[in-house]
């Protein structure tokens, strides 16, 4: 596994492999629709979603705004109450830290809480290259490591599988890595999560080291919250005697009274509950209470470059509620792999070619990955304007450009195989900029409209290969409304 999938194909080549799979698109199909059904009524029980939506927009703009103080703030917090602060540029000094912390303590394993940034920078293996075996406890992250699979969804990461294949991955796999899978296990769903609950108990009560991500850093109180469904993250947060927890720098909110509307929309929006079962909360250590010794990652890893950009930035206002992901009709029909990141779907889409440049084929590639249909948009709990960022990091593919890129401003060469679609552009804008050529142009379509192909021969195939080109009306709607109002309202 690798936690950026360096070496896959650009975007339309993996999903035009993942659509030819029919159980992939019913798996993907059933469990979508039915995530998002639930969302929408849990949803509509509050009157106020909205003003919700827009205090939470305007806690992360803020947030994001003094991002520099509040960062400063959280270090003075966390430390006052007994924790220790560390602060990683990349994912590579990030690992190191985590790495070096388990080595100190003499232990060989840790057990981890469900968490996207340590998945973004591979932390389990960099560990496993350092001899430490890193055991995942969600039940979904459980079955994508037991399969050496990836995941493919920000909440439900083995969303990809059926029954059936989880229950054969437990039966094969489960006896490797620890207490084996009950024999005669059947697909029945209570008895999968029982197999987990025996298998995951041993390694909660033997690990001494724990490592957890956060949905929150409440900055006034150095108190970092987790919410999760299982339980299995309170057994990693309580249980070892040390506890590292790698969170993005953009995971910070400056007050205590800020969880109040995170903590309604994000259960609402991901799992469709009115709150999570599990909401954990820990501020630094206690004594004979948790942990013993605390120590927080914050990472960075191409954060600060998306702040840089104004247009880009509210990507970083995401707290992984997933809820793009189970509308979208793109990820609907390709699945998570196709995106080539830990950030499938539309918020991947804008997130990863942000964190990591488009200088690869597989980032240039992500900001097409949609339709631009909005319905990213529409359910949105921190009101990110998806369509913009694709667009805004469409032109940024194509023309190149100033960017920040590791805190450097940078100059961007437009990205290669595009100079077919910048040409059409340059014409566009002349056209449009020269009214009598437009118009001669726009009679000359009409009268040849019965010679138009439905696709588009050369670099134009790219775009119809997979649509008709559209239908070029009888006449423009210039003659139209000059035959029709004889040039009365202005138009010219």
């Amino acid at each position: 596994m690798s936690g950026t999938f360096v070496g896959m194909p650009a975007f339309p080549v993996a999903a035009r492999e993942a659509v030819g799979d029919r159980t992939l698109r019913s798996n993907l199909r059933h469990a979508t629709r039915t995530i998002r059904d639930k969302r929408a009524r849990a949803v509509a029980e509050l009157d106020d979603w909205a003003a919700l939506r827009e205090a939470g927009k305007q806690i992360k703009d803020h947030t994001l705004r003094h991002l520099d103080r509040y960062l400063v703030q959280v270090e003075e917090t966390v430390t006052a109450a007994g924790g220790t602060v560390h602060w990683a540029a990349d994912a590579d000094e990030a690992n190191e830290i985590v790495a070096r912390l388990v080595e100190e303590t003499g232990e060989s394993e840790v057990v981890k809480v469900k968490s996207m940034a340590t998945q973004e920078i591979a932390l389990n293996e960099a560990l496993e290259a350092r001899g430490i075996h890193a055991y995942e406890t969600d039940l979904a992250e459980l079955i994508v490591q037991l399969g050496k699979d990836r995941p493919s969804h920000i909440l439900v990461p083995a969303i990809h599988r059926n029954r059936g294949e989880i229950r054969d991955i437990l039966r094969s796999e489960m006896s490797e890595w620890g207490r084996p899978a009950p024999e005669g296990l059947t697909d029945t769903p209570a008895e999968l999560a029982e197999a987990a609950r025996l298998h995951l108990r041993e390694k909660f009560l033997r690990a001494k080291v724990g490592v957890s991500g956060a949905n929150f850093v409440v900055a006034e109180t150095g108190t970092l919250v987790v919410v999760e469904s299982e339980g299995n993250g309170r057994m990693c947060l309580t249980l070892p005697e040390t506890l590292i927890s790698v969170v993005g720098i953009e995971k910070i909110v400056p007050r205590w009274q800020d969880l109040e509307v995170f903590l309604q929309t994000l259960p609402r929006s991901s799992t469709a509950e009115r709150m999570n079962p599990y909401t954990s909360m820990w501020t630094g250590t206690t004594d004979e209470d948790g942990p013993r010794t605390f120590h927080l990652v914050l990472l960075d890893n191409g954060r600060t470059d998306t702040l840089a950009d104004e247009v880009g930035r509210q990507a970083l206002r995401c707290i992984r509620c997933s809820a793009c992901l189970n509308v979208c009709p793109v990820y609907e029909r390709a699945g998570g792999h196709a995106y080539g990141s830990v950030y499938p779907g539309p918020i991947g889409a804008i997130l990863s070619p942000q964190l990591r440049g488009t200088g690869s084929e597989i980032d240039a590639s992500l900001p097409y990955a949609s339709s631009l249909c909005g319905a990213c948009y529409e359910v949105c709990p921190v009101a990110i304007d998806i369509p913009e960022v694709l667009v805004h990091l469409r032109e940024r593919v194509v023309q190149g450009g100033p960017a920040v890129r590791d805190g450097n401003r940078v100059v961007l060469k437009p990205a290669r195989g595009h100079a077919a679609e910048r040409a059409a552009m340059r014409a566009a804008q002349w056209a449009f900029t020269h009214p009598g050529a437009l118009r001669t142009g726009q009679r000359l379509a009409s009268r040849t409209r019965r010679l138009h192909p439905r696709t588009l021969p050369g670099p134009g195939r790219a775009w119809s290969g997979s649509r008709d080109l559209p239908a070029v009306p009888a006449e423009p709607f210039r003659d139209w409304w000059q035959r029709t109002h004889g040039g009365k309202g202005g138009a010219k």
